[in-house]
């Protein structure tokens, strides 16, 4: 919220305190002196039934007598705000929800009720985590994962502290460190094991009780309570620690908690000890600097070897922790979060074309096909079916627009962007270019790119001019600089990885250069994890063609995606229902066959587990500037960068204006699906969905996330087209033999 207070103004309405003095009710107002947030705490007499109309009453009066000209955005952290202020017109309504409320100790019983309430009329849901995304994405059409981030400069201060506060100063070393509220999440039986496995050891617990009885702490001659302490001094009291904890019991409320602990201790260069809490195990428990152990023993062990890890020499696991933290911050959660709700009232104020239909169609109609995604393989398949076949077709997609990922449209600044970063069409099918010059004209394009090493701009893929610039050689013939390749690769007798791939072609130098770490960040590991079709597909070049793509057909739609897919399902068999998750259309419309362009493990309801994918997270930014970078794209090969490249949209789209926008694309582990990643072991688990997937007869399933492959647009479009003319015959076959039978019986 402080982030925010530096462009809005931000009021941050507490629950009431109570004064039995008053006569009236009022509001505290304080305006925090470092951030500008303005804290409002209404103060009511006494508890009462009408305390809600109250509350209201106060925050429409404080409203009338300090108005503001910007837009509304009405933000809850909790739903049991939602019926105060539900009245109040926005432009954009956010639930950030930071843990399942429901869950916890003393919650309200009408909690689950307003959020439900709080759902239906929310814009954005905001996730604090991984597992309360993938609880909540089902529950609304618009769900962004935001895992805690970190203060790191705050905390890394702990690094350099050489003299703790006087009331810890006292408590012999080693000493073992927890700092956060003390309540019913805490397993203190673990705590009492701990300082009883090692009575040598001290364990500084630090934070108010809450909701717990202060008779319920263990009392240990090695357990210290030091109670609350402000934010400030968190930093010195860690630098003294040896190793942090985190006991959390595994109960219902820490179920989908995603602790901020965890980053603040790596920060501040302390190894973790945490019980096995779902979002820290996928988010950190692959760190060496992250020990996860599930019983009292497997803690204390785990303790132990944190306690080794803290006093060896070898500092790797602590560069390991800094390289993931260098990813999350935030000020990168605030730009995203930012970006969102700008997009969200730019929507608001506009009315996205929607084909079909301008309402919900009629309950009692009767489609044949539903087509489920409104991306490439959905949009291709209902326009074959609709317009070749005949047939009557409802397509449902969840997000609130046509186009999938390729999703365009102006932003604020009026500059046209795609909304899920670059897409760029090129092929070498004739047909598929033949099929999408129906729906669009073209803007001749080729695409360039170029890779920020060290400060040098230079091209991507490796070319001569590559070689050239970064070891300042002058390489003149496609010969030349194939025998300088040569003399550098590394044969590999056996390529069966990425990171074959391109040593053997190349050796390890240019390889880590330029694709070690933009893979590691791309994929989350290393290239000698994945299978080699990754790296097959960026070439390396002798010549000085510096294009990205060689195909025959390099174009962009002249007047965008969207508009492309506009035209695409522009058909009077084809209904169109945007926003709306498709189970729960399912039964209320009626067809024959579905179509299924989303994830395969998704629609089988994750039978054998979940298919890994790889995500992405997009930060907008626009520049009061023509130009930002000299080529579309610029890729950001190092590891210590957390975005993989920069995309600015006007040489993309041709577009002439005196701004400019662009894009930083952070690969992510969570968030929606975008690239399956390629192993064999994800290909096994494929297989056995793939096995169901031929057993619904009365699906067909088309795309990347229904296929899990890694395809481009025209491949995707191309498996459609092929889709369609096999699938056709068989429904119009369907069909005219139910035609028929309703006829005879007439």
């Amino acid at each position: 919220m402080s982030r925010f207070a530096q462009t809005h103004r931000v009021l941050f309405w507490e629950e009431p305190e109570y004064d039995a003095s008053l006569t009236e009710p009022e509001v505290r107002e304080e305006v925090d002196a470092k951030s500008g947030v303005i804290r409002l705490t209404p103060v009511l007499e006494k508890p009462a039934r009408w305390e809600r109309e109250q509350l209201r009453d106060l925050l429409d009066a404080w409203l009338a007598a300090n108005p503001s000209e910007g837009p509304l955005v009405r933000w809850y952290y909790t739903p049991m705000m939602l019926p105060i202020s539900e009245h109040l017109e926005a432009a954009c309504t956010v639930y950030d929800c930071m843990d399942e409320l429901a869950n916890f100790k003393g919650a309200s019983k009408e909690l689950l009720d307003l959020e439900a309430r709080l759902l239906r009329v929310a814009d954005l849901v905001f996730t604090g985590g991984a597992s309360l995304y993938e609880a909540k994405r089902d529950r609304h059409s618009d769900v962004h994962a935001f895992p805690s981030s970190v203060d790191v400069a705050h905390f890394a201060r702990a690094r350099g502290i050489k003299t703790e506060p006087a009331d810890q100063a006292g408590i012999a070393k080693p000493k073992l460190g927890w700092a956060g509220v003390v309540d019913e999440r805490m397993d203190l039986e673990l705590l009492a094991a701990v300082a009883d496995a090692h009575p040598e050891w001290s364990v500084v617990v630090i934070g108010p009780v809450v909701k717990i009885s202060e008779d319920d702490l263990p009392r240990r001659a090695n357990l210290h309570y030091l109670g609350g302490r402000d934010y400030a001094d968190l930093p010195a009291y860690m630098s003294g620690w040896d190793v942090a904890l985190m006991p959390f019991a595994i109960n219902d409320a820490t179920k989908f908690i995603s602790p901020t602990k965890t980053p603040e201790y790596l920060a501040a260069g302390r190894p973790v000890v945490s019980t096995p809490v779902t979002d820290v195990v996928r988010s950190y428990g692959e760190l060496d600097a992250v020990k996860i152990a599930d019983t009292p023993e497997s803690f204390v062990r785990a303790c132990e070897e944190a306690m080794a890890l803290s006093a060896g020499d070898d500092m790797a696991w602590l560069d390991r922790a800094d390289a993931q933290l260098a990813r999350g911050s935030w000020d990168r959660t605030f730009a995203e979060m930012s970006t969102l709700i700008s997009a969200e009232i730019e929507e608001r104020g506009r009315v996205e074309a929607v084909v079909s239909p301008t309402g919900w169609p009629d309950q009692g109609t009767h489609y044949d096909v539903m087509v489920v995604g409104a991306g490439f393989a959905g949009a291709v398949m209902a326009e074959r079916l609709a317009s070749q076949s005949g047939l009557r077709v409802l397509v449902v997609d969840r997000r609130p627009h046509i186009a999938g990922n390729a999703f365009d449209h102006l932003d604020q600044a009026g500059v046209l962007i795609h909304q899920y970063g670059p897409h760029i069409f090129h092929t070498n099918s004739a047909d598929v270019f033949d099929y999408l010059s129906q729906f669009t004209e073209w803007r001749p394009y080729e695409h360039r790119v170029l890779a920020d090493i060290d400060g040098k701009l230079v091209p991507m893929p490796i070319n001569r001019t590559t070689l050239n610039v970064l070891y300042d050689l002058d390489l003149k013939t496609d010969e030349e600089a194939e025998a300088y390749l040569e003399s550098r690769a590394e044969p590999v007798e056996v390529i069966k990885t990425s990171a074959d791939v391109v040593i053997s072609k190349v050796g390890r130098e240019l390889y880590e250069t330029f694709f070690q770490g933009y893979t590691r960040k791309q994929w989350g590991m290393d290239p000698s994890e994945l299978d080699k079709s990754v790296t097959s597909r960026v070439p390396t070049r002798t010549n000085t063609d510096d294009r990205y793509f060689t195909d025959t057909f390099q174009a962009m739609p002249l007047h965008g995606f969207t508009k492309m897919f506009e035209r695409m399902l522009d058909h009077p068999n084809i209904d169109v229902l945007l926003g709306v998750d498709y189970r729960q259309v399912r039964d209320v419309y009626s067809h024959d066959h579905l179509v299924f362009t989303g994830p395969i493990d998704e629609y089988f309801g994750f039978r054998y587990g979940k298919l890994p994918y790889r995500s992405l997270r997009f930060v907008h930014e626009t520049h009061d500037v023509e130009v930002f970078q000299p080529v579309a794209v610029v890729n950001y090969p190092r590891q210590d960068i957390p975005h993989t490249r920069i995309t600015e949209y006007k040489y993309l789209t041709g577009q002439v204006h005196p701004k400019t926008s662009i894009t930083y694309e952070i690969p992510s582990a969570e968030g929606d699906p975008y690239y399956p990643i390629p192993r064999d072991e994800n290909q096994q688990l494929f297989k056995k969905y793939e096995a169901l997937s031929v057993a619904a007869g009365d699906v067909t399933f088309v795309g990347r996330l229904a296929t899990y492959r890694y395809y481009n647009m025209d491949q995707v479009v191309g498996q459609a087209l092929a889709t369609h003319r096999k699938l056709a015959p068989s429904l119009l076959g369907k069909k005219e033999a139910t035609e028929g039978k309703a006829a005879v019986a007439a």
